[in-house]
């Protein structure tokens, strides 16, 4: 399992146990965490599942592929490490990832 920590706009922090092979997203769907949305259920096709990838683990998150930039753009406030958490999955390196939730998904 990998630890997961997802950090709502208002600073509540919900610490989750993620099994890999899951994504960022479907950890947070399972466990009812507020603040994403995921309406279109994983499949890269809206940007409800936007988070902020905590500066350390950037890198280890891997690179956007063109469709998550390109649904990106549909995110408010967008920044550098902005990502969509449906593209995130999860592996045994990622325990202790840490993520932002913006203020809105819409």
């Amino acid at each position: 399992m990998a630890k997961i920590t997802y950090i709502a706009f208002d600073g509540t922090e919900t610490v989750i146990d993620v099994k890999p092979g899951l994504t960022v997203m479907e950890g947070a769907v399972k466990n009812n965490v507020r603040g994403i949305d995921a309406d279109c259920g994983g499949a890269c096709a809206c940007a409800t599942c936007h988070v902020f990838v905590d500066e350390a683990w950037t890198a280890k998150t891997g690179d956007k592929s063109a469709m998550e930039e390109s649904m990106l753009d549909f995110a408010e406030n967008v920044q550098p490490n902005s990502r969509l958490s449906c593209q995130i999955k999860v592996t045994e390196e990622l325990d202790g990832l840490v993520v932002r939730l913006p203020e809105s998904q819409h």
